[in-house]
């Protein structure tokens, strides 16, 4: 609670001093109530309230934006933070960015291959919106202009790691152990350190027939491996205890992107190749459950309208190099994502069902949502999350968590 007061007295403070440039501040934001039910037992699986707000300033060849946010749930304390919070430094051929921003790279829709410098907000899964999913990260970001080409740099000078759901969360993904593991969180953290530091760079292309990128990072597994230590009886050779340190690697990673207009269609692609990934195995008497592959990620897209429906559809898949049959996840794994949206009523009703659909185990995630514009600013969303099929799978392992759920949300 101490923590919180101070945070909002820091937060009065800076909004007195913004205001003070009030004539050439810009102020720009949401309020919304977001309420979920779930279909199961009709609880209640989402009471939020938010406040965010930007905070936008920019004089000769300097600019400023701050993003502040404040999250209030049910018999909670108020989460407070900022989104970004980053300075702009302008030259002739050159941008100079500084602090914590969301750096987005590729050209992919409800998925992360080469779009890794920020860390993901993964405490409702894929459900909220990729602005907040996406967390900033402190960086220092060099965009170079070469004509319709650009150079692009970023150095991340402490590691953030995914935020996952709490232990007593419905989005927490069940761990099958044979008998009751001891976690021990000891190497879990990264120091900050310059020889932990991450790096990134970019080159892209704009041209009249494609645009394309070739990136290539030196960086953190934003997700931490779970090294299982099992300790084995010598007179029974059964499995007698088992130690679950979670540790983050540092990888590896080289890959690109390219979008071009073929006929009526917009054909992306995006792929990526990892190296220094670490899976975890399917032995029970290995005294480490992990092993280290490389792997690619890769998919291919169309955008098309079809009788005034927006669509969309992508095909992707992982494939591990150099399999060994132990490895927990299949070699090859694929998935589909679908998107359809049409607008009604002079585009103030909009219409839209996105799907991402598992291959391997054939289960499945159809969020439809329905968006009305009541007057300008003001939105009234409805939506259904429905999760189907193999319980093991990505998707179907949340088979329970099937929601209804409401946004009202005013933008000014």
């Amino acid at each position: 609670m101490q923590n919180t007061k101070k945070t909002v007295i820091l937060l009065i403070i800076l909004l007195s001093v913004v205001s003070l440039t009030a004539d050439t501040t810009s102020f720009t934001g949401y309020v919304r109530n977001y309420t979920g039910m779930l279909f199961t037992d009709t609880s209640f699986a989402m009471l939020q309230n938010t406040f965010s707000l930007n905070i936008e300033n920019s004089k000769n060849k300097v600019a400023f934006k701050v993003n502040p946010y404040i999250n209030h749930y049910q018999n909670e304390e108020l989460e407070i933070g900022l989104r970004q919070a980053y300075l702009d430094i302008f030259f002739n051929s050159m941008d100079i960015r500084i602090g914590k921003q969301q750096i987005i790279w590729g050209k992919a829709d409800g998925v992360f291959i080469t779009d890794v410098i920020s860390p993901k907000d993964l405490r409702e899964f894929l459900l909220p919106d990729f602005d907040e999913i996406r967390m900033g990260v402190t960086a220092i970001k060099i965009d170079y202009y070469m004509g319709n080409n650009t150079l692009e740099f970023v150095y991340v000078p402490s590691f953030s790691a995914t935020r996952m759901p709490e232990q007593d969360s419905i989005w927490m993904p069940e761990m099958d152990f044979p008998i009751q593991p001891i976690f021990d969180y000891s190497q879990k953290e990264v120091d900050q350190s310059v020889n932990n530091s991450e790096i990134f760079l970019k080159y892209s292309v704009l041209s009249s027939s494609i645009d394309f990128e070739i990136m290539g990072g030196y960086m953190w597994d934003d997700d931490p491996t779970l090294h299982v230590t099992k300790t084995i009886d010598p007179l029974t050779s059964q499995l007698a205890s088992m130690r679950v340190t979670p540790q983050h690697h540092r990888l590896g990673l080289f890959g690109g992107s390219f979008s071009s207009t073929l006929g009526g269609f917009v054909i992306r692609g995006e792929s990526a190749y990892y190296s220094g990934k670490y899976f975890q195995t399917t032995d029970p008497m290995a005294l480490d459950s992990i092993i280290e592959k490389n792997y690619i990620h890769y998919l291919i897209g169309a955008d098309f309208t079809l009788a005034g429906i927006k669509m969309s559809t992508q095909f992707i898949q992982q494939v591990i190099l150099d399999y060994n049959e132990p490895i927990l996840k299949d070699q090859f794994e694929n998935t589909m994502t679908f998107l359809a949206r049409k607008d009604f009523l002079r585009e103030t009703l909009a219409l839209e069902l996105f799907a991402y659909i598992g291959l391997n185990k054939g289960d499945s995630l159809v969020r439809i949502k329905a968006t009305y514009k009541l007057v300008d600013g003001f939105d009234i969303l409805l939506g259904a999350n429905i999760f189907s099929g193999d319980t093991k799978g990505s998707f179907g392992q949340y088979g329970n968590n099937d929601m209804l759920y409401m946004k009202v949300k005013y933008s000014f």
